[in-house]
């Protein structure tokens, strides 16, 4: 039997080392589907339950994998259902391939059913977008659009329509206007010139209280940072996506930076005169160094995100790692390196036994959510992988969880988009079955399109080697994170209408499926709740009775927001004497640790 075109395409999917493809079916694909079966299923075809947690699982297995994800879906509702995974792909440079059906050829343009400008839809988030319309285009396409995936680590779209699925595949021959193609992607990197680093090594070397941040693009180049930072005496901020860079154990690593951050990674900031960032294009600006006050280096493999967040004084466009490699033998050890090190590690200090005491002694009812992210985190394994969502959880993770060993931990960094966790964390667990994953999730983004995505769990459980899947659910009944922008932000009260959530456990959920529930109500059941969870033989859900009104204090919090808050309460907010007295205790636990110093 003669070879098809979606034969071919499985054929080259594995040539590509594509070992699971997420998707859903659809008569778009059919052909497609059908030479999985002649494959026997190779490469894996994973069931989600929705196009969109397709895409967010080959997002999750990108993320944590390290190779290309692939997803697949059918013409028209489905190819439209991809696209917010494809999104979140394209703003935090993850590199996607979707393959996506579209109606037979004979019917484009006739208003057919399912019929969908495929070109226009996907035109904004492709980095590389083509319809295959005859066979000979098919190896050219393909390849194309894995090496633009990996090469500008974005998604890329390839259109097939139904009947050439199921046309015989013939390759283009040595002819006119046929364009042959190889599949080999050899490894490549990217250095600066010579003299950009000399420059860059004259900024750091000249400067006295030397501030790092890193971001994702750094995470090859751990051992450098590391080196750098010891020369320099440097302390080492992280953006959310950079959390598992560095160890968070590390005397100089001041943890992340931000509205979500630290307060010593904001005095480490408020204070240098040098800033390196590396790998990252952390966007907020107002929590960088004052303009003028901090002489600037940028390192970062993409020049079109090189020197927009800051006025830096050196650009290095390169990959961090051989950068790195090549700026080192030309920076000199400081004097005091050590002594500002221990410095940054008394802070450090100060500031987790504020957390502990923000989490350990502010009453809440009936759990203060700080407490359950607090005794999760010496519970984790050293190699486990955390799926985080959009949410008030975020502030939890980025506060109270320590990286340590070779923990791993992603979010939907950029596009901020709820429902990203509990598929992450499936995507992550075939990139890596045998490693513990942990999703921690908000009760709205759970009740949005997690609580489905465990039906995906259990139906696969048994694929992984290591069966641990631990999904933590903050359930407080609000979109807390929501809220807290309007009073923050708008200087508006809790709308109910649109923030109150209903009390659906999802812990009872995870029980009917077959997989382990535990529903936690009282805040002396937190650790023996995360416990059986972690323990559980297969997936499990640990679900947490939280309290919304307690507040993220970011560590650097301006009057402007403290008086919006403020005003928001005095409007009439529900909630508001349960949130200004656990926000004054919150706020008081840093004092008394002497972990808040600044002047206002």
């Amino acid at each position: 039997m003669s070879q098809k075109v979606a034969d071919h395409v499985l054929s080259r999917l594995r040539q590509w080392d594509v070992d699971v493809v997420f998707g859903y079916p659809g008569d778009g694909i059919n052909g497609l589907l059908a030479a999985w079966g002649r494959a026997e299923d190779a490469p894996r075809f994973v069931q989600a339950r929705h196009e969109e947690m397709a895409a967010f699982q080959a997002v999750g297995y990108a993320k944590f994998g390290g190779r290309a994800g692939v997803c697949v879906a059918t013409s028209g509702p489905g190819a439209i259902h991809l696209l917010n995974g494809l999104y979140d792909a394209a703003l935090d440079h993850v590199p996607v391939v979707a393959v996506v059906g579209q109606t037979s050829r004979t019917a484009m343009g006739g208003s057919y059913q399912q019929e969908v400008d495929l070109h226009a839809l996907f035109k904004d988030v492709a980095a590389y977008l083509e319809t295959v319309n005859v066979p000979e285009q098919l190896p050219n396409v393909l390849d194309r659009a894995f090496r633009t995936a990996y090469g500008r680590r974005a998604p890329a779209v390839v259109v097939l329509p139904a009947d050439v699925q199921t046309l015989d595949y013939s390759a283009p021959e040595h002819a006119f206007k046929m364009v042959p193609s190889s599949r080999d992607l050899a490894a490549w990197t990217t250095e600066p010139a010579d003299d950009a680093v000399a420059r860059a090594a004259e900024v750091l070397n000249a400067g006295e209280k030397v501030a790092v941040l890193v971001g994702q693009g750094a995470r090859k180049a751990r051992a450098e940072v590391e080196e750098l930072a010891e020369l320099l005496g440097a302390g080492v901020a992280k953006a959310l996506l950079g959390k598992d860079v560095l160890p968070d154990t590390l005397p100089y690593v001041t943890g992340a930076i931000g509205l979500l951050g630290t307060r010593p990674s904001h005095e480490l900031i408020k204070e240098c005169d040098t800033l390196l960032t590396i790998g990252s294009s952390f966007p907020y600006s107002q929590f960088l160094p004052e303009y003028g006050q901090a002489r600037g280096v940028q390192i970062d493999t993409d020049p079109s995100f090189i020197g927009m967040r800051y006025p830096y004084e050196v650009n290095l466009v390169g990959d961090a790692r051989a950068t790195l490699r090549k700026l080192l033998p030309l920076l000199r050890r400081k004097d005091g390196a050590q002594r500002r090190h221990r410095d940054l590690a008394a802070r450090g200090e100060r500031w987790r036994q504020a957390l502990a005491r923000q989490a350990e002694l502010v009453a809440a009812d009936p759990i203060n959510p700080q407490l359950v992210a607090h005794r999760l985190d010496p519970l984790l394994p050293d190699d486990a992988i955390l799926a985080v969502d959009s949410a008030s959880v975020t502030n939890w993770y980025a506060r109270h969880i320590t990286m340590r060993g070779t923990m791993r931990g992603s979010l939907s960094g950029t596009l901020a988009t709820m429902g990203c966790a509990v598929p992450y964390a499936i995507g992550a667990k075939f990139a890596h079955p045998d490693r513990p994953a942990v999703a921690l999730v908000g009760d709205g983004a759970m009740q949005m399109n997690g609580m489905s995505e465990l039906i995906t769990a259990a139906k696969y459980q048994h694929a992984w080697d290591n069966p641990h899947l631990v999904i933590g659910v903050w359930n407080n009944q609000d979109l807390n994170q929501v809220t807290w922008e309007m009073r923050a932000m708008a200087g508006a009260p809790q709308f109910r209408p649109s923030q109150e959530l209903p009390d659906v456990s999802s812990a009872a959920f995870a029980r009917s499926l077959g997989l382990t529930g535990v529903r936690v109500e009282k805040p002396e059941d937190v650790e023996a709740g995360w416990r059986e969870a972690l323990a559980a033989p297969g997936p499990a859900v640990v679900e947490f009775l939280t309290d919304p009104s307690v507040p993220p204090i970011p560590p650097s919090a301006t009057w402007e927001q403290i008086e919006s808050t403020a005003k928001a309460l005095l409007k009439g907010d529900p909630e508001r004497g349960d949130v200004v007295r656990k926000g004054l205790k919150s706020k008081l636990q840093q004092y008394l640790t002497g972990g808040d110093q600044s002047k206002d």
